[in-house]
């Protein structure tokens, strides 16, 4: 190739490098300009001095070639480094850039199963493609392994700030150095080596959101995991956000039935509210939290079930669970499990929190069950060790109050002037041997609204749920009940602290007097009443029912073994004979004269038929 040849060909590669004023202000004050060049074969002197002289035109300051590097991956053009920037005008990034701007075509059209739409969507994206060169500034793979990688440059990079590595790899910029950056890969962490090149995206992580992804199971960047296909969603939030300002929010005065008689009655839940479900493994927290999300069929909340660390195998049974009981309609999925990596663990609250965000802001409310935080923190713990962050208390970073914190302060109820819209949050917390004052639970106690605790006694002795009503308590209390629901579980506290205490006290003597008997005997039948199977949950008039009737005397001649098959008969009985009373409850939200008269009625009736001792009807 001939001089001119040569000058015209180097002249065409460098004409789509652009440069704007910030670009002009990072060289200012630099009397020579030292580069890097990187090209797929060796320069000749020739090509050197011309592509200096090119380069200074360009740069408008005398440009001086310090290193020239061969890298055959390039495939041809010439990138150019300065300091940790580069204006990269090699084949290779052209076709990334391409393979990128493909792909996104491929997940924003919604109707490619034509051929002639796949050709027109596939003309556009060649006609709108922009192979100008832009200042990229750049870091290199130092550290690797896993999943965290540590970078040389990258100065002006942004915490929680989205890099790309090669062959479609991300990761997230976690800490901040003098002279090197820690990040976390999301996925293909085995694909990247020392010496990789990594660029900022200029953007922080998001997620898609939007109606698309109700009925779906996907990870932390909202990739699909249920085998269903793409997701194709048309907007994005951001996974870390600021939770909303004080003037934004309004008090929690609607209720969010659980439909767990002891939940609604003891620890009533409302709309925005964060209520801590807290005990040791299997006492059945998540239990409270899946029912809690089927019984929101038809009430219109959005349910969201953020899977934090659990086997693969209990997500998949959860999904079934939805699908078998009508839920999967209204409720999606966010899983890291045990499998994933610990910044992918690390993401999956604050991912789904920015999905419930969204339908927060279009006025909705949304149910965010978080299913663990204790796994959460120690993944975070595990990755910040692995940055080479100082442990604080018990071996955790010393920020782990606020990786909490942030989270669970998202959820609220907004007011009318802000949109509108509320987000509830079941955060989970797993205890060592009942310990409540450990370092997690402790933390996220004082950031909740108050919390269900459950016991390893109760559970084991048939209590389900085995809620602790002496330690579980709801900051928010009457006001996310119904006048219904207040009338009837006003003294029930009161009333099982006397029994459990009673019962502490009687296992010592037989003799007992006759009010001490009868208060023994009224809380062992309430103790009863408020037990619930699985996936069972009840209506606001059927709790209310079932509570009325114990407190008022119609259990108390029925045997103790007998009162779980009352409840369930007797509405059983009301639901085909007086179901107008059901009706009526549900639409008037309070216990009238009428309704009371006409419940006292239909319990009067129902006595008479019930058979203690008989078959469950």
């Amino acid at each position: 190739m001939n001089s001119k040849n040569k000058e015209a060909l180097w002249k065409q590669i460098l004409d789509r490098v652009t440069l704007t004023e910030d670009d002009q202000a990072l060289f200012a004050g630099q009397e020579l300009l030292p580069v890097t060049v990187t090209t797929a074969r060796p320069l000749d002197a020739e090509e050197a001095t011309l592509l200096e002289k090119l380069l200074m035109e360009k740069f408008r300051k005398p440009v001086q070639i310090q290193q020239q590097k061969v890298d055959p991956k390039v495939v041809g053009g010439v990138l150019v480094q300065y300091g940790d920037h580069v204006f990269d005008a090699t084949m290779q990034r052209q076709l990334e850039k391409m393979d990128a701007l493909m792909k996104a075509i491929h997940l924003q059209d919604q109707d490619l199963e034509k051929p002639g739409n796949m050709t027109e969507a596939l003309s556009q994206g060649v006609k709108n493609f922009q192979n100008q060169v832009d200042l990229e500034e750049i870091g290199v793979v130092e550290k690797v392994g896993d999943g965290i990688c540590t970078a040389s440059g990258l100065g002006g990079a942004m915490s929680g700030e989205l890099v790309a590595l090669h062959d479609g790899v991300y990761g997230m910029v976690q800490n901040l150095r003098e002279n090197e950056v820690g990040i976390v890969l999301l996925g293909g962490a085995t694909e990247i080596k020392e010496g990789d090149m990594v660029r900022r995206t200029g953007e922080i992580m998001e997620i898609p959101v939007g109606e698309e992804m109700l009925g779906r199971i996907v990870n932390p960047l909202g990739q699909p995991l249920d085998g269903k296909g793409a997701i194709k969603t048309q907007a994005k939030y951001p996974i870390e956000h600021q939770a909303p300002g004080i003037a934004a929010r309004q008090p929690v005065d609607v209720p969010l039935q659980t439909g767990l008689k002891a939940v609604d009655a003891l620890v009533p839940i409302g709309r925005g509210q964060r209520e801590l479900i807290i005990g040791d493994r299997g006492t059945g927290k998540t239990a409270i939290a899946v029912d809690t999300i089927l019984n929101q069929k038809g009430k219109g909340v959005i349910c969201i079930y953020v899977a934090i660390g659990q086997k693969a195998s209990s997500v998949a049974r959860l999904a079934h669970t939805f699908e078998e009981y009508g839920a999967a309609d209204y409720t999606m999925i966010v899983a890291a499990t045990a499998a994933d990596t610990a910044p992918l663990q690390y993401l999956a609250p604050y991912a789904g929190a920015a999905v419930g965000e969204y339908f927060m802001d279009q006025g909705k409310d949304v149910l965010i069950v978080y299913d663990d935080l204790s796994k959460h923190a120690v993944a975070y713990r595990a990755m910040s060790l692995l940055l080479r962050r100082p442990p604080g208390r018990e071996a955790y970073p010393g920020d782990v109050f606020y990786l909490h914190s942030r989270l669970l302060e998202r959820a609220c109820r907004r007011n009318a002037r802000h949109g509108g819209g509320s987000m509830t949050a079941l955060p989970i917390i797993e205890t060592q041997a009942g310990d409540v004052s450990g370092y997690i639970p402790t933390n996220v106690i004082s950031i909740t609204d108050g919390q269900i605790y459950l016991e390893t006694d109760l559970f084991n002795s048939g209590v389900r749920p085995a809620l602790n009503s002496g330690l579980s308590v709801s900051r928010v209390g009457g006001a996310a009940q119904t006048k219904a629901m207040k009338s009837v579980a006003g003294t029930l506290r009161l009333a099982l602290a006397q029994y459990r205490e009673l019962a502490a006290f009687a296992q010592f003597g037989s003799d007992l007097d006759k009010e001490t008997r009868a208060q023994l005997d009224r809380g062992a039948r309430v103790t009863e009443i408020l037990k619930q199977g699985q996936y069972q949950p009840l209506s606001m008039a059927q709790e209310v029912i079932s509570l009325y009737a114990v407190n008022n005397g119609f259990v108390d001649n029925v045997p103790v073994a007998d009162v779980t098959r009352y409840a369930y008969e007797m509405l059983t009985y009301l639901d085909n004979h007086c179901s107008i009373i059901l009706t009526s409850l549900e639409k008037e939200q309070k216990l009238t004269d009428d309704i009371r008269q006409q419940l006292d009625d239909a319990l009067d009736d129902f006595g008479k038929l019930f058979a203690p001792g008989g078959a469950q009807a």
